[in-house]
């Protein structure tokens, strides 16, 4: 049953990359079970692959392992955070000492159980990283499952039971007023996500998904796209056409005003494409390499895991409730540029499949999902460090990057190129990138300060 409720299903594509190699217990747990959670999103396919249900195996794999840690730390320690679900668990009496290794097993154990459930296409290869991490079967008796793991993943399951992520129904919207979405990607491959109907419209009901932390995906959502109550009164009105004008000049496959900065950044973040990490990956991987730059404990390190990947579940939720769940439904700018006819009836965008043809994602422009993650992460990841000025090199994988490496002067770089990434690549108009910011930036801020909160008013991290 546990197994059914985090589903998320996602079969092991032959060939698919192994991740990291083993690298014993100089890797930190929570840092080493990221790894693995990012390989199962590299091998998703299909609507398993969509940025919700990414990030929402995120939220679930971090949360359970952050309560872990926080039972150790109530337990043995001091406990300094809520834990998430507000539950703390004590598992043994005042007089008792923890094994060596006690710690770092809570962590292998719940990582692998709830990887393990999310990802069960992934059995062997989650079942081989748990053993080259610890030396033993994930099949092994362990007293600590009974104490710890199993309540803690009990919690999670129930938290998460029957919260919409599995709601079937496809799109059914209007794909023939001007203005409205409709299918993009006649000439993309089907595993790079062929847009050929409105049934193909990905997770068109994730809006509806109930968050981890938000009251709902609608909570900071503007009552309308600027606005705008009619498809009519949009495309009609000059702001539209600016933002049309502006996305055709320089997100064009061969826009001669884009500059090359803005490539470099278009592909650095896009991740659109199967086989990649996905923006909740790419993210995931810059929360641990900040905490890395930081030198954060094991149960620090854990904590700022939750509190990210909360955000980037919740702004995942609150990005698809503006595509899917506003008066206006937005048309992608492949749809309004071509609409004009003319030369421009052959516009294509800079985004493009791992074949070299053009790709937009299958669901609706407003407001960017992208923007919403970026947003939402970096206001996480300011609100931690209580700092925003943090310098590091970020990583992407995208097979279209032209850097694999940038260097990162703040955490507001990472929500500004994130944000503008996508107009870049011709796939969102400005307001879509700004209101999508906007939200994500109110989602981390809501999160911070409704979840894993000090137990002590007042304290704060010092770094």
């Amino acid at each position: 049953m546990a197994g059914a409720l985090l589903a998320g299903l996602s079969p092991v594509a032959a060939g698919a990359p192994q991740a990291a190699a083993a690298t014993g217990h100089k890797d930190d747990p929570t840092q080493y079970w990221n790894k693995v959670l990012a390989q199962t999103f590299r091998n998703a396919r299909g609507w398993d692959a969509s940025p919700g249900k990414l990030s929402r195996s995120g939220a679930i794999v971090f949360a359970a392992i952050y309560n872990a840690e926080s039972a150790y730390q109530y337990t043995y320690g001091t406990l300094k955070y809520e834990p998430y679900l507000n539950r703390p668990l004590k598992y043994a009496d005042k007089h008792s000492r923890p094994s060596p290794d006690e710690e770092e097993r809570l962590i292998d154990r719940t990582a692998y159980r709830t990887i393990s459930q999310l990802y069960p296409g992934d059995q062997a290869y989650i079942d081989a990283q748990y053993r080259a991490r610890t030396g033993h079967s994930p099949h092994s008796y362990d007293p600590l499952d009974r104490l710890v793991v199993d309540p803690v993943v009990r919690q999670i399951n129930k938290s998460r039971a029957g919260d919409g992520s599995d709601n079937p129904e496809v799109y059914h919207g209007d794909t023939t007023t001007p203005g409205a979405w409709r299918p993009t990607g006649e000439d993309a491959t089907p595993d790079e996500g062929a847009c050929k109907q409105p049934s193909d419209a990905v997770t068109p009901n994730w809006g509806k998904v109930r968050p981890f932390v938000l009251r709902s995906g609608s909570q900071f959502r503007p009552p309308t796209l600027r606005g705008f109550t009619s498809y009519a009164d949009l495309v009609a009105s000059p702001e539209y056409a600016a933002q049309r004008d502006e996305v055709r000049r320089v997100g064009a496959v061969d826009s001669t005003e884009r500059t090359y900065e803005q490539t470099v950044i278009g592909w650095f973040w896009d991740h659109d494409l199967n086989g990649t990490y996905h923006p909740p990956g790419q993210l995931l991987e810059l929360t641990g390499i900040v905490a890395k730059k930081f030198k954060l404990d094991t149960y620090e390190t854990t904590h700022l895991f939750a509190l990210s990947a909360l955000s980037l579940a919740d702004a995942g939720i609150a990005a698809w409730d503006s595509k899917f769940d506003s008066p206006i439904e937005l048309w992608r700018p492949v749809s309004a540029i071509q609409a004009t006819g003319g030369a421009n009836a052959t516009w294509e965008p800079l985004s493009a499949d791992r074949s070299g043809r053009p790709f937009t994602p299958c669901f609706c422009a407003w407001t960017s999902g992208h923007a919403n993650f970026t947003g939402a992460w970096a206001t996480a990841m300011k609100h931690f460090f209580g700092r925003d000025n943090v310098s590091f090199i970020a990583h992407s994988e995208d097979p279209h990057t032209i850097e694999s490496y940038r260097r990162i002067d703040s955490f507001s770089q990472v929500a500004e190129e994130g944000e503008f990434s996508r107009l870049w690549l011709g796939v969102h108009f400005r307001w879509d990138a700004e209101d999508g910011r906007a939200i994500g930036t109110n989602v981390g801020d809501y999160v911070f300060a409704n979840a894993l909160r000090p137990t002590r008013p007042g304290s704060s991290h010092q770094w």
